[in-house]
């Protein structure tokens, strides 16, 4: 297979990899013009195992993220709910990103909030080592069963939301190398999503923020579920072409007694 970039990014392309260019420049940055690791390197990509996974990084938010194989890659679409929670985060405030996987959240807040505490948590031993390289402080356990009791500022997470029908309808090759056990949200998608809008309330100080990325119409089903738990101003975050991508809502303030 030859090293020249053009045919590279022909055979990507063919394949059916829509960022073929890019692709081709990291793989070819990887392999640091050693042609027999650069075969290697296509040959796996081909299978359709993620490219994080091959190349060791991806970029979230300006920053360089290690992704070790089988932890979960992020998404440039993830990118809008971490700048937002950055938005919400006091310059030294407290975080918590549930479900932290790379900890590409995590350590989005800790950059562009270095006077903040962040915490992150994950179910998975390969995800917590994973994203304490990247310098999070990640604990692991169930959502917030392992953190440390305190209120924080934030509450930001990617957790499963994809309803269990659908996992079939997801990108090509996606759970031959990712475990559904990051997508999969049960049967309506949301059954993690409401523990997380129950639990949170423990963590939250009154005034706090919750964001939690999510698809279409899912918004709407966790109306009651954020009322019910004492949420308000709860917004919808939608990308540049108007596509659900997440929520924002505030835990209410305790009434002045």
């Amino acid at each position: 297979m030859t090293t020249h970039r053009t045919a590279l990014v022909e055979l990507l392309a063919a394949e059916g990899f829509v960022a073929a260019e890019e692709e081709a420049d990291e793989l070819l940055t990887r392999a640091g013009g050693d042609a027999e690791l650069l075969d290697a390197l296509v040959a796996r990509r081909l299978t359709g195992e993620p490219l994080a996974w091959i190349t060791g990084t991806v970029t979230f938010c300006g920053l360089e993220i290690r992704v070790d194989p089988g932890v979960y890659v992020p998404r440039w679409q993830t990118e809008q709910l971490a700048l937002r929670a950055v938005e919400r985060l006091p310059e030294r405030g407290s975080a918590i990103d549930v479900c932290t996987g790379s900890g590409a959240i995590a350590a989005t807040l800790l950059a562009r909030r270095p006077g903040a505490r962040v915490m992150a948590s994950d179910l998975d031993a390969r995800a917590v080592a994973c994203a304490r390289s990247n310098g999070v402080d990640t604990y692991q356990g169930d959502l917030f069963a392992a953190l440390p009791s305190g209120r924080v500022d934030v509450v930001v997470g990617v957790v499963p939301y994809v309803p269990t029908s659908d996992l079939p309808l997801l990108q090509r090759d996606t759970l031959t190398f990712e475990s559904p056990l990051s997508y999969d949200g049960g049967g309506d998608g949301l059954g993690l999503l409401r523990r997380v809008v129950a639990d949170a309330v423990g963590f939250l100080r009154p005034g706090g923020a919750l964001l939690l990325e999510l698809g279409a119409g899912q918004p709407e089903r966790l109306a009651g579920d954020l009322e019910r738990h004492g949420y308000r101003d709860v917004a919808i975050l939608r990308d540049e072409d108007g596509d659900v991508r997440g929520i924002e809502a505030t835990l209410r303030r305790r009434a002045a007694r």
